[in-house]
């Protein structure tokens, strides 16, 4: 299914559920069970505040801070040589650990910010390089695991429990004046219980995950300034709407993971199709990113088009632009993370386009369509220039 009339059916009206939707493979690298993802329902959006209270609360402006803070730390330590994808993965990492209040030494930092890596790089492999993946994710939840119960530990003497104590919006509120970590660790559900450990600790990788796999979207922002290099003064000037566009640009133009998939509720028709009860789904996210019928001449790279003035005022739909997923995030299974998303790479793209100390030397910067989440073949390698 592909376009924003499929976006629209596919996403709206609960006529399709996660459940049976994806390999077991992928599923516990990306999702892992009793996490938001696999709810439905109620218990879907009870769980899905928490994650949109922790980013309001804190917000998307305070995580893109850390991530400054954290490119500078990583600048003095960087050899004349890098690997784009390497290095801001492990910057992403640290800031939000940073982010969310939990203390984390450098060295379990670097080792995580692979484990959370690997969970994308390998969401969609079979055989050993996956295997490996789902060891290094059960790593990083005994980890998580041990986070959780140190910090409901400290919560307890702190008054914590007394967040169980309100209704839904009420616990909702308290939790969203607490560090982002901590939130998750005191998250109750429908039944005022707190999460089981595991569970808990699930989530706690569902918060940090989707922060480090941005660093895909901001290798992309730099391929496309080293293919654009006359957007670089345009972005150095810092305007707010000239990063909007050129970030939405790379969400749409980029391929990331090219689709989302879901099985039938119930018997369905669209479009003289007919859906029994559990037939699989394929929405085309990459497809209907670059569908005619929403943009004109995608296959061209062209931030222009989100300008205001060329859009009517009036920026794709939620069932226009939809590279992390479609709808109303509140409501349904979009990513909720699209303002931190959108906050990193213009932070990321005012620093590619003002930092003249990095060249992009010659190698192969070709992306495999095939290869499930896609990036250039050589994770982008930038190269110090050398002092005459």
């Amino acid at each position: 299914m592909r376009g924003a009339e499929a976006a629209e059916f596919f996403y709206d009206g609960g006529r399709f559920v996660r459940a049976r939707a994806i390999p077991r493979s992928a599923k516990h690298l990306l999702q892992d069970a009793g996490s938001v993802q696999a709810l439905e329902g109620e218990a879907h959006r009870h769980r899905k505040d928490l994650f949109i209270d922790v980013a309001e609360g804190h917000g998307a402006q305070e995580l893109g801070h850390y991530f400054d803070e954290e490119w500078d730390r990583a600048e003095v330590r960087r050899p004349r040589r890098i690997i784009l994808y390497e290095d801001v993965s492990a910057v992403l990492a640290s800031a939000v650990f940073r982010w969310s209040g939990l203390p984390v030494d450098p060295g379990t930092a670097a080792l995580r910010a692979r484990d959370l890596q690997l969970m994308v790089e390998q969401a969609a492999g079979f055989g050993p390089a996956n295997w490996h993946a789902r060891r290094r994710r059960r790593a990083a939840e005994a980890w998580a695991r041990d986070c959780v119960r140190r910090l409901r530990s400290g919560a307890d003497g702190a008054g914590g429990s007394r967040i169980g104590d309100t209704d839904s919006a009420g616990h909702h509120a308290m939790l969203a004046q607490l560090a982002p970590a901590l939130a998750v660790a005191l998250h109750r559900d429908l039944q005022g219980r707190l999460l089981p450990e595991e569970v808990a600790a699930v989530e706690l990788l569902n918060l940090f995950r989707p922060v480090v796999a941005v660093g895909r979207y901001i290798v992309f922002a730099a391929l496309a300034l080293h293919r654009h290099p006359e957007w670089r003064p345009v972005l150095a000037g810092g305007d707010k709407v000239d990063l909007e566009c050129f970030a939405q640009e790379v969400r749409r133009f980029y391929p990331f993971f090219p689709f989302v998939a879901g099985t039938a509720r119930q018997a369905l028709q669209w479009h003289g199709h007919s859906f029994t009860q559990g037939d699989w789904a394929i929405l085309d996210l990459y497809g209907s990113n670059h569908d005619p019928r929403i943009f004109e001449d995608p296959g061209a790279f062209q931030p222009e088009r989100f300008r205001p003035a060329a859009t009517g005022d009036v920026q794709p739909g939620p069932f226009g632009l939809i590279p992390q997923g479609a709808g109303d995030p509140l409501q349904g299974h979009r990513c909720p993370g699209e303002d931190m998303t959108m906050e990193l790479l213009h932070r990321a793209l005012r620093i590619l386009a003002t930092d003249e100390r990095w060249t992009v030397p010659a190698q192969d910067l070709t992306v495999d369509l095939a290869k499930i989440p896609a990036l250039p073949r050589s994770g982008l390698v930038l190269e110090r220039r050398r002092r005459r």
